[in-house]
């Protein structure tokens, strides 16, 4: 099969090609820009483009199928050549489900989480010698590639990302995967500029669950009010499963889970990844693995790329990043890395890179989710903001809408950089919050200056 990716150089569609590539297809694809680590990964297998920007001639009619990212634009070239030549364009998930409407379909779905579940759940396959398909959102650690697709295996776990599939498909990209077990872990609402107001961005989740196959599941956790609502009362003959935080404690800032097999310590902490763990639990009993199998794996679990991933840990001082952006994420982070070292001063540092984050309408919607940290410091960046054609952010304002009694804001890179070189961190845990940068911040300055 010969395929041709427009804006091949994404997170999730680089691995797409990655993956294909491996199978066998003949891949192209053109980007107008393309980053590390996309960047190296395709020029390693030799997908990289000669030359970055978009290019009507590489459009033929010998193309099998054209997958659309959603980086390009409605008027890309490339994409409007496709259509003049009446090539079959898929969207990325739209792909994926063609490539796997034969197998048990798995999909995580939920505002937060997801990837931490999608990653959990391989990890112990991958421990038990398990295989499967997958597509997941991160880089994990022992995985070349994040997605694989398969002709022999039954299973195929799936992150499901409640973005829009791509410039001609404007719906949410789980509702293609049509699942046969699916988990949604929790719903906060996020992507402000695509669902305008939360009861828009929820309804998404309905439609996610009555998309599920008859007679198929979902796991669900109780603990968030909105998703219960949604689950509980949707009208799809489908079985239910809740799950909630398992009891667990910490010591010596170990965090240990209580089981039938004694107290397990884990790599990861935090009553939200415990939640998660939970979720996880669920999904492998319904592939097979029995609990004890899944206690005995879990615990070398040390968590997805950028997610609450320790960086840094020198004398007294130990620096965390993560990918928290939306407010419940960056609440649920800061309490568990407070909880996790509650005798250390918590330095919590977060980016506003998202449309969400940098919209003053939304900003209250952070309201106390930084009450956990000592010291709280946001930093935004004024081009980033021009780049997005968005208007200029009041400082006062965000300090209204944090109500965090000692808190400060950045929007100038060297002014952030220097206050953060200028501190005693004797005793401290510096916890960076960001999908983005942090404007290109130089973090190996601050761990030589540790």
């Amino acid at each position: 099969m010969k395929v041709h990716f427009i804006a091949i150089g994404g997170a999730a569609m680089h691995n797409l090609a990655l993956a294909l590539h491996l199978k066998g297809f003949e891949v192209s694809g053109s980007d107008d820009a393309i980053f590390d680590p996309s960047k190296s990964r395709l020029k390693s297998r030799g997908l990289l483009p000669e030359t970055f920007g978009w290019f009507p001639e590489k459009i033929t009619l010998d193309l099998d199928a054209i997958i659309l990212g959603m980086h390009a634009r409605i008027d890309n070239p490339e994409l409007v050549r496709a259509q003049e030549l009446g090539l079959k364009i898929y969207s990325y998930p739209e792909f994926i489900y063609e490539q796997s409407k034969d197998k048990t379909r798995i999909v995580i779905a939920g505002s937060h989480g997801k990837t931490t579940i999608t990653a959990m759940i391989l990890h112990v396959l991958d421990y038990h010698g398990r295989t499967c398909d997958y597509m997941v959102g991160a880089q994990l650690e022992g995985f070349d590639v994040m997605v694989q697709l398969s002709d022999n295996n039954d299973f195929i776990v799936l992150e499901g990302d409640e973005y829009l599939s791509s410039p001609l498909d404007l719906r949410p990209k789980f509702h293609h995967y049509k699942p046969n077990i699916a988990l949604v872990s929790g719903i906060a609402w996020d992507h402000i500029n695509v669902f305008p107001t939360f009861e828009n961005y929820k309804a998404q989740f309905s439609i996610f669950v009555d998309s599920i196959v008859n007679g198929g599941s979902v796991s669900y956790n109780e603990e968030d009010a909105e998703v219960r609502q949604i689950v509980e009362y949707s009208e799809n003959p489908i079985r239910k499963f809740p799950y909630k935080t398992p009891k667990h404690n910490i010591e010596a800032g170990v965090t240990y889970l209580e089981s039938d097999e004694g107290p397990i310590p884990l790599e990861v902490f935090g009553a939200h990844n415990l939640n998660n763990l939970a979720g996880a639990k669920w999904i492998c009993q319904h592939m097979g693995i029995d609990e004890a199998d899944f206690h005995e794996a879990i615990g070398s679990f040390s968590g997805a790329s950028k997610r609450l991933e320790k960086i840094v840990s020198y004398k007294s001082t130990d620096i965390y990043k993560d990918f928290a952006h939306a407010p419940s994420k960056v609440t649920a982070t800061t309490i568990a890395v407070k909880s996790q070292y509650p005798n250390r001063h918590l330095i919590a540092c977060l980016e506003l890179h998202t449309f969400s984050s940098l919209n003053e309408s939304f900003l209250n919607q952070y309201r106390k989710s930084l009450s956990k940290a000592d010291e709280a410091i946001i930093f935004y960046s004024s081009k980033n903001l021009k780049i997005k054609n968005m208007k200029a952010i009041d400082p006062e304002h965000i300090q209204n809408a944090f109500n965090h009694q000692n808190l400060k804001v950045f929007n100038n890179i060297i002014n952030f950089q220097n206050f953060l070189m200028t501190r005693n961190y004797s005793n401290t845990i510096i916890l960076l919050m960001s999908s983005g940068d942090f404007g290109g911040f130089d973090l190996e300055s601050l761990k030589n200056y540790l």
